[in-house]
């Protein structure tokens, strides 16, 4: 059959290496959770923890202080019905003396400050979806019955990005991750480094591939970029063991969650739009396979286009109606005009994320938007990005004998095992794994209640820029649903989720057991796309053709 191919847009790598020449596109993730399930134990309060995927308008939480303490203080987040106006909605929280402190429209809610029979009495009005506690909370108080063997301490880390996001909490509780599994569409992923083995050392955690691109002539990461971003995710320096000198000293933020590679680009690290959407089906249709629940894509298409017709965000809009979390970095171009315009990054429905610098402490109270992270409005009008990560001099898995590695030898760091990036193509796997880590927990959440359990925390921790904090964002137990009243891309089936290939540019693909160089040795499972033509890859433009302006440089740790 002749497949009908118009797609052949180049895409953009969202990270930056101090010397690099030439930097590519970064692809995505996606996590599930069958197994490791973390059970929910009675918090401190005493009130009984609400059962994952529950409705129930008020969070038992708050419902218990109320009948003991009806005039105990705290902060909730409150969703209101979308008939609601936010005239309307200012006036039921003043109604019961509920004081404001943070907006949050894309949940059609409000977080307020206020006694707990006022959060009651507010969950009975009939203008109110739901009613959930925000509240700092100690790791002793964290409701999660600890599983010593997923248990991390991480007394040996040596990076901040973990801590700034507030992990490390729900790590000493077995929340690592654990069964869910991570698909990373990008370059490929080196499954057999030591960071992505299990934690009995009997195998990898990269546990199937898949090549999209039909220049890709190995199965393993030549480029170095998905390395570096799978490390993000779920690197573990803890399972190095006790004798390796890195043991323990950088670490994902979902380490003991599972990957799934699916390289999307040849060896150089070059891919087009068409390739990345192939990658994306992958993940669809194996979605059960390999419970695949998270997409995470740090990358860009080069030509802005409306996400309403934009052939890559009817393929993440499908993702995501399919019940897969999709998470897509902002890019690299500041507040550049149009800076937000590019494919998938302007769609509505993903988790979109910018990067911030830490300024080499761990507090998030001392971060700052990282100059070179894209932010603005879309050509559709939506405000991007949704939330912020850490970007900026990120350490991460090293890729040997990559181009990452020859690229910038300044960069390279840990007995020539890591290597330090920026850009929002760090930021976005960092958002990938903490929605590993939610995941974990909260088995039954969809894509729009981990949205919106996101933006909830990170308004209400850091309303600046929005910094999701992990342990407010865990224990937020009916989350208000994001994306609602979205017009989807115009070639999705708004019923099933799925593309109307009799509408589209480009045909299906399929997939065969791969064989040969394009079988991954580390992984159980290895695949390789039949019929996908060679418009990606090696094909035109030439890798002076990229937009090198994106890029950021970055100086080694000391």
């Amino acid at each position: 059959m002749t497949r009908s191919v118009h797609i052949v847009e180049r895409m953009r790598w969202m990270s930056a290496l101090a010397s690099a020449a030439v930097v590519a596109l970064v692809l995505g993730i996606a996590l599930g959770a069958t197994t490791g399930q973390i059970r929910l134990v009675p918090n401190s309060s005493g009130g009984a923890t609400q059962p994952a995927g529950s409705s129930a308008p008020l969070d038992p939480r708050i419902a218990a202080l109320a009948a003991h303490r009806p005039n105990a203080p705290l902060q909730a987040i409150v969703q209101f019905n979308a008939t609601v106006t936010s005239t309307k909605a200012d006036s039921d929280a003043a109604d019961v003396h509920g004081r404001m402190i943070g907006n949050l429209p894309i949940i059609h809610g409000l977080a307020l400050s206020l006694t707990a029979g006022a959060a009651r009495s507010l969950a009975t009005n009939p203008d109110v979806h739901a009613v959930s506690l925000n509240t700092t909370v100690s790791a002793e108080s964290l409701p999660f019955q600890v599983n010593p063997r997923q248990a991390l301490s991480a007394s040996q880390l040596q990076t901040t990005y973990d801590q700034t996001l507030g992990v490390l909490p729900l790590w000493r509780f077995g929340v690592t991750g654990t069964g869910v599994g991570v698909a990373v569409v990008d370059t490929g992923v080196d499954g057999a480094l030591p960071d992505f083995a299990t934690r009995d050392h009997g195998g990898s955690r990269v546990v199937a591939s898949a090549v999209a691109n039909a220049d890709a002539t190995t199965a393993t990461d030549s480029y170095g970029h998905g390395t570096d971003v799978a490390g993000i995710i779920a690197g573990n320096g803890d399972n190095r063991g006790l004798g390796d000198p890195q043991y323990g000293h950088y670490i994902g933020v979902a380490p003991n969650a599972n990957l799934i590679s699916i390289k999307v680009s040849d060896e150089t690290g070059k891919a087009s739009v068409l390739d990345v959407i192939y990658g994306l089906q992958f993940a669809v249709e194996h979605q059960s396979e390999f419970n695949i629940r998270v997409i995470n894509l740090s990358l860009s298409s080069t030509t802005p286009r409306s996400y309403k017709t934009d052939p890559l965000d009817a393929a993440v809009e499908s993702a995501w109606m399919h019940g897969i979390v999709v998470v897509a970095a902002a890019g690299n171009s500041g507040t550049a005009s149009g800076a937000v315009q590019f494919a998938p990054g302007n769609d509505p429905y993903v988790i979109t994320v910018g990067g911030v610098d830490e300024n080499g402490s761990a507090d998030p109270s001392g971060d700052t938007i990282a100059s070179w992270s894209s932010q603005g409005t879309t050509q559709d009008g939506f405000q991007k990005p949704d939330v912020y990560a850490p970007g900026a001099h990120i350490v991460s898995v090293l890729a040997p004998n990559s181009v990452f590695a020859s690229s910038c030898t300044t960069c390279v760091v840990g007995n020539g095992q890591y290597i330090q990036t920026s850009g929002t193509s760090m930021a976005a796997p960092a958002i990938s794994g903490l929605v590993a880590d939610l995941l974990q927990v909260h088995p039954n959440w969809t894509p729009d209640q981990v949205k919106g359990d996101l933006m909830s925390s990170a308004v209400t921790e850091n309303a600046s820029f929005q910094e999701p904090n992990a342990v407010k964002a865990a224990l937020l137990w009916n989350p208000p649903a994001a994306d609602q009243g979205l017009t989807p891309n115009s070639l999705i089936n708004g019923t099933t989720g799925n593309i109307d290939y009799s509408r589209s540019s480009w045909s299906r693909s399929s997939w065969s057991r791969a064989s040969g160089p394009l079988r991954a040795g580390f992984a159980l499972s290895s695949w390789n796309c039949k019929d996908c033509t060679a418009t990606g890859g090696g094909a035109t433009p030439t890798l002076g053709s990229w937009n090198l302006s994106s890029w950021t440089t970055v100086q080694p740790l000391g």
